[in-house]
């Protein structure tokens, strides 16, 4: 008969327990020195080897030929525990016996002395679930047990035990095994079985499994039994109804261009192959706290990285995203992954979801518009826009054709005639045509960035000696910083007389619904010259 391998690789010594030294050496140590408590309390996540580790204390503590604390597994007292037929080693589910009478019938069993080997030992699993009567009940024999009595209590949940239980118990809390640990016991496990295992797919199995080998071998167990050929990423991805990191680092492309469409058609095609929601949401929003943890801690978050997608795919997509998008992406999959439970259509929810991933001007929520400013951000830093449209010649409407100016007839060896600039009259208030170009041109030397780039946006009015220059408000404030007694002495000597600068905005209504965010970056696709940082 089939034995899966969670239960065939059990450890039966504490020297192949995985991941939990800081326990074992301790226990070994206790029962070398014969300095055994009465009462162990065990307390960690699923999967870390609680019941593993009582199974094997009850062996040792009866063994009669220790080998450097591990029990031998060849006297009688240790093949009658793991055939399960020793009637002096009881393992409880506290669970499905949690009342007071079940209790009380233990403690009245646990007074009489044990039959087949030295010490009477209760494993009680799920010990949190007991009742307050049943806790009450069990603490008068856990404080002064008979010599001949050990408890061995374990559970996920340590802080549902009443403290009057825990000061009576030496505790040990189980760690989440490395993703590393698990990796190569996998390795074994798969070498043992015969099983064509990748290391990318035992990678991807050791992430999944989340700090418990259990469900890790578990994992394994059912990816081997669904092909005859070699397990690989891509048979994990298919058995686990997992989207794959190749289809996780295609949608997280389509989300930073915008491509809506894009992202919807991918999803729709994943959702038809069978992909489970919960599972690709998680995938996703797994890359995005590692690329979050790339963006915030480059050098210390290394070794936190999950492998649900390639360094060099990583080094990519990084790029593509600011912090506070990441962050936003993150908290919203994680939210719409939680929602599943109670949604009437999942579908429709994640679809919602990738769309305002795709768009975040859809949402008014205040994180997605952080991530919004913070991208925008980045993108003023950088000068990386996003290219605007190239209007088609059928939306240019053709310039009038410019007719030449009549002159006159010269002699061929007269020299050509020097262009000046007529000094304007005290009181006209009309600006020469060239003055705007020649204004920014003497200033250009004189003008650092990005201030004179900027002067590109503004647009010159002259009345009463005062010259307006009208222009975005960033633009305003920014220039606002300059000399702004330079610009009255470059346009007072080009019009040959006192003139007075004056900045201020353009006063121009914004259309109701139009989103600045799209003008700012629109400005900055048409000009990315002016926002060239240098280092």
């Amino acid at each position: 008969m089939y034995q899966a391998l969670y239960r065939k690789y059990r450890p039966q010594v504490f020297d192949d327990v995985v991941g939990q030294s800081h326990i074992t050496d301790t226990l070994k140590a206790q029962l070398q020195g014969e300095k055994m408590s009465h009462a162990y309390l065990f307390t960690g996540t699923r999967g870390t080897g609680k019941t593993t580790c009582a199974k094997i204390l009850a062996k040792a503590v009866n063994c009669t030929n220790l080998h450097d604390g591990n029990p031998c597994n060849c006297c009688p007292s240790c093949r009658s525990i793991d055939s399960g037929s020793c009637v002096d080693v009881l393992e409880i589910d506290a669970a499905s016996n949690n009342g007071v009478d079940h209790v009380r019938a233990l403690r009245d069993e646990a007074i009489y002395s044990p039959g087949e080997v030295k010490k009477r030992v209760y494993i009680v699993d799920e010990v949190h679930m007991l009742s307050t009567a049943a806790f009450n009940a069990l603490l008068k024999i856990i404080e002064e047990p008979p010599a001949h009595l050990l408890f061995i209590l374990a559970t996920t949940e340590l802080h549902k035990v009443p403290a009057t239980i825990l000061s009576r118990c030496q505790r040990f809390s189980f760690r989440r095994l490395q993703a590393g640990d698990i990796e190569k016991r996998l390795h074994l496990v798969a070498y043992e079985e015969g099983i064509d295992l990748s290391p990318e797919a035992a990678e991807q199995l050791a992430v999944l499994a989340d700090g418990a080998l259990r469900d890790g071998l578990s994992l394994l167990d059912q990816c081997a039994s669904a092909t005859t050929s070699t397990v690989t990423a891509d048979t994990v991805a298919s058995v686990l109804g997992l989207a794959g990191e190749k289809k996780v680092a295609e949608l997280f492309t389509k989300i930073a261009t915008g491509d809506t469409h894009g992202v919807l058609t991918e999803f729709s095609a994943l959702y038809e192959a069978g992909k489970d929601l919960s599972a690709m949401l998680s995938e996703m929003s797994t890359l995005a706290r590692d690329l979050l943890l790339m963006r915030t801690a480059p050098n210390s978050g290394k070794g936190m990285l999950s492998s649900v997608c390639r360094q060099e795919e990583r080094e990519k997509l990084v790029k593509l995203f600011s912090a506070p998008q990441l962050l936003h992406m993150v908290s919203l999959l994680q939210k719409t992954a939680s929602n599943f439970a109670v949604s009437v259509s999942p579908r429709l929810d994640a679809e919602l979801c990738l769309m305002e991933l795709c768009n975040p001007a859809l949402s008014q929520d205040v994180r997605a518009l952080s991530a919004r400013v913070g991208k925008l951000e980045e993108q003023l830093a950088t000068g990386a826009f996003v290219t605007a449209p190239i209007p088609t010649p059928a939306q240019v409407a053709p310039a009038p054709a410019e007719q030449p100016a009549p002159t006159a007839e010269l002699p061929t060896d007269a020299p050509a005639p020097k262009k000046e600039t007529p000094p304007a009259p005290a009181n006209d208030d009309t600006l020469p045509a060239d003055f705007w170009a020649e204004f920014r041109g003497s200033l250009k030397a004189d003008l650092h960035e990005p201030y004179w780039s900027l002067l590109a946006q503004f647009t010159p009015t002259l009345k009463n000696g005062i010259l307006s220059l009208e222009g975005p408000a960033f633009a305003v404030a920014t220039l606002q910083g300059a000399d702004q007694n330079l610009f009255s002495q470059k346009a007072s000597a080009l019009l040959h007389r006192p003139i007075t600068v004056k900045i201020t905005g353009a006063g121009e209504k914004r259309p109701q619904g139009d989103d600045p965010l799209k003008d700012l970056l629109q400005f900055g696709a048409n000009h990315e010259d002016i926002f060239t940082i240098t280092k």
